[in-house]
């Protein structure tokens, strides 16, 4: 079986390390991985592939900026060239990004099978690009592989249900049981930024909601500063966000008193989950991460596709309207204490699922 992966973003990296190990168990499966090149700075792509040993992309595609028309208009192009070279038996596609559209399309339009890793999730919100991409993915694909039961629900309600529709769990646990200890052994980024095992907040921002909102921004970096006045916040800089930062001419203000630092490593920024007290962030991704390593969230968004996390008590939905809000949220969250057995997303042992099911 000959299988063509599709991925341009970070948390596509991580789920398809997950998967790729799996594949590498079958001698009768053979995986090409495409990047799109959606992401396309070195701490935000080389470094994933370095770290997690994912095997080298046989085709670069080289295709990132723009508006999300043009992106998604000449990966769709791209990818089919690379298509009808290879003759795939399956594409696999992950996620929401427009690198998850444009293969879909692509294989779709050719005849070819698509399998969608992390179908039937819905935030609700269709001002979201990613919502977008992944209501119109997921009645293109033949295989959709759920995360959680929430997801096979929302499919249902589309009309989507069957055999087609497996809850397979969820490949970032998977991820997070493969490399959370290697994290703890080969980061160092606690000596490099002198912090101490609980004692400081990690923030992440990057969301186009978010970014695009000078109001919006200028919440999240006031509280953020306010934040920092009595424990350490540390901010990796999303490109995307230091770019809007730096337009509003007031980026060394905006950030007085936070520990900056550029985009980070995939074991790096786990090592921070894993030792923050919080973590506040508008990422769909890092919200499970962090709960994968005990930690709780403040989602800096007016929803969330992972409802579960919200329900068992390990995150906490904040809008950015006000700064009191973010800060009071984020001095009182705590680990619950009654949900520390529960587990919405699988066993970790999604990525041998989605194989066998592909090769049955």
């Amino acid at each position: 079986m000959k299988l063509v992966t599709i991925l341009g973003a970070r948390p596509q990296f991580i789920k398809a390390a997950a998967v790729s190990r799996a594949v590498a168990e079958r001698s009768d499966v053979e995986n090409l991985l495409v990047h799109t090149g959606q992401h396309y700075d070195p701490n935000m792509s080389d470094v994933f592939f370095e770290e997690l040993s994912i095997p080298k992309p046989a085709y670069h595609l080289e295709i990132g900026g723009g508006t999300h028309g043009q992106m998604t208009g000449r990966q769709l192009e791209a990818i089919e060239t690379v298509l009808a070279k290879e003759k795939p038996d399956t594409v696999i596609v992950y996620g929401d990004t427009n690198s998850t559209l444009a293969g879909g399309l692509a294989a779709s339009k050719m005849g070819i099978p698509v399998c969608h890793v992390e179908a039937g999730l819905r935030s609700f919100n269709r001002s979201m690009p990613e919502e977008i991409n992944r209501v119109l993915t997921d009645p293109l694909s033949t295989w959709l592989f759920t995360p959680t039961e929430t997801a096979v629900k929302h499919l249902a309600k589309e009309g989507i249900f069957g055999s087609c529709v497996v809850n397979v769990g969820d490949v970032m646990y998977d991820a997070a049981l493969l490399f959370g200890n290697d994290a703890r052994r080969k980061s160092t980024i606690f000596d490099r930024l002198n912090l101490e095992e609980g004692a400081f907040r990690l923030a992440t921002v990057h969301r186009q909601e978010n970014t695009d909102s000078p109001e919006r921004l200028s919440i999240i970096f006031e509280a953020f500063r306010t934040l920092a006045e009595d424990s350490p916040l540390v901010l990796p800089m999303h490109p995307r966000t230091r770019k809007a930062l730096e337009l509003t001419g007031e980026f060394k203000t905006m950030t007085e008193g936070l520990t900056v630092t550029e985009p980070l490593g995939f074991f790096d920024v786990i090592r921070l989950m894993q030792g923050a007290s919080v973590l506040l962030t508008d990422s769909g991704g890092m919200q499970k991460e962090a709960y994968f390593h005990g930690t709780p969230v403040v989602v800096l968004r007016d929803e969330t596709e992972w409802v579960e996390l919200v329900e068992l008590g390990w995150a906490k939905i904040v809008p950015p309207n006000d700064v009191a809000s973010v800060v009071d949220s984020a001095q009182k969250v705590r680990m619950p204490t009654e949900s520390v057995d529960a587990t919405p997303y699988g066993d970790g042992s999604a990525s041998s699922k989605i194989v066998s099911e592909l090769k049955s």
